[in-house]
């Protein structure tokens, strides 16, 4: 069935306290949920996407030698050798046609989070007047700042259902030219969060023509592209085109380099948008400290630490192949190191996540919480539970078998 307006508009009318709840922190939703509980068994985090594989060894020295460069304000556009490193590692790492350019087609993030936040914004000032209603298109489930970001544009979101029917990735087809003609920017996430999906080359070439005959920018969320056990994800920008025109893409140390306090990303792609994107984030965007800049341009020079990092995700996915099989639907994710696991015969996600929570001392987070109702009021996360796959391989192989016998036990 095409997206339209009148599709969405049943649920915009009939489910806004259920919205009004949803646009809350998924985390303190569940903070609430599990509050009335104590965990039978020692706790074992697996709710938030937070890297514990140690810190790279080159972090420490690098601040201590440029340590009083915190005593500068940074520039917002990032240190030419920030730029010039970032721009080396996304060409070579995802054979673009083209080295980017680091003057004008990279820009230093605080994260990817605030650059993703901030370029809704943007992306509504750049694009201009639309046919209607400006929207913004964004996968459910999501990530939380896709739906902040709209919001603080004055756009419309427009929730596409990613489904195990659809690959776990938004369906093109589905896509109405009443919808395409008003959107201002395309929120895609590959490798998929919590999914794991990821876009093959056809897909973001598809992506990319809407976007050039709609007059829409793509906002590529590639934050997990260097977490994979099998075939290394493709990048939006390489279906970009000679000149990366309405698509720019997201990246950050926090998964690839086990970094995630550090917020550091760049943002690369078409360089007459990211010209608007860097007059706002100049004036409104949190700037990164220039010591943090020099560890990142190590941290992109460098690929041992990263493939050592990939080790160590695919002994956790190795243990949830043995462990879980193929229990609650199961599938090791092409990209990304959470797995989303089908909950519905076990109590529903709510209650497996507090079950889970209060006899398994394993704390996980409920589908439902991190995706909105569509229009028949049904929410695509229903059902499932997202696994962070964090903790070291033994405390993981702890939590996987205590899920088995809490999840068994409910059933039964």
């Amino acid at each position: 069935m095409a997206i339209t307006a009148s599709s969405r508009s049943a649920a915009a009318a009939g489910a806004q306290d259920g919205a009004q709840v949803s646009e809350r922190s998924p985390f303190a939703r569940l903070t609430d949920l599990l509050s009335p509980y104590e965990p039978s068994k020692p706790l074992i985090n697996l709710s938030l996407g937070e890297p514990q594989h140690p810190v790279p060894g080159f972090v420490a020295p690098v601040l201590a030698k440029h340590i009083n460069e915190f005593g500068r304000y940074p520039a917002a556009k990032g240190t030419e050798p920030f730029r010039q490193t970032a721009a080396a590692w996304a060409t070579r790492r995802f054979d673009l046609t083209r080295t980017l350019d680091p003057e004008t087609e990279i820009l230093v993030l605080n994260g990817s989070r605030e650059g993703l936040f901030f370029a809704a914004i943007a992306a509504a000032r750049y694009v201009g007047q639309r046919n209607g209603p400006p929207a913004i298109l964004m996968p459910n489930p999501f990530y939380p700042a896709y739906a902040a970001g709209a919001r603080a544009a004055g756009c419309e979101a427009v929730f596409l259902p990613t489904t195990r029917d659809n690959g776990f990735l938004p369906d093109l087809d589905s896509l109405s030219a009443e919808i395409l003609d008003r959107t201002v920017a395309f929120y895609l996430a590959s490798p998929a969060n919590p999914q794991g999906a990821v876009a093959s080359r056809g897909y973001f070439d598809r992506v990319k023509q809407l976007a050039d005959r709609h007059g829409f920018v793509v906002l590529s969320d590639e934050c997990y592209s260097e977490i994979y056990t099998g075939e290394a994800p493709g990048s939006m920008l390489a279906s970009a085109g000679n000149d990366f025109a309405n698509v720019v893409a997201f990246q950050s140390l926090s998964k690839r380099s086990n970094l995630p306090g550090m917020r550091v990303g760049f943002v690369a792609g078409d360089r007459k948008f990211l010209a608007r994107f860097h007059e706002l984030r100049n004036v409104a965007a949190p700037q990164v400290p220039i010591p943090l800049q020099h560890v990142a341009v190590v941290a992109y020079g460098d690929e041992t630490h990263v493939e050592e990092n990939r080790r160590l995700y695919r002994i956790k996915f190795d243990l949830a192949d043995q462990i879980l099989g193929d229990r609650f639907g199961y599938r090791r994710p092409a990209g990304g190191f959470c797995i989303w696991l089908d909950v519905s015969e076990h109590g529903g996600d709510e209650a497996a996540t507090v079950k889970l929570f209060r006899d398994g001392g394993v704390r996980v987070v409920p589908g439902s919480y991190l995706a909105r109702p569509q229009s028949d009021n049904s929410n695509p996360g229903t059902g499932y539970i997202r696994v962070a796959m964090v903790q070291d391989s033994e405390t993981t192989a702890e939590a996987l078998h205590r899920m088995v016998d809490v999840l068994n036990e409910a059933r039964g």
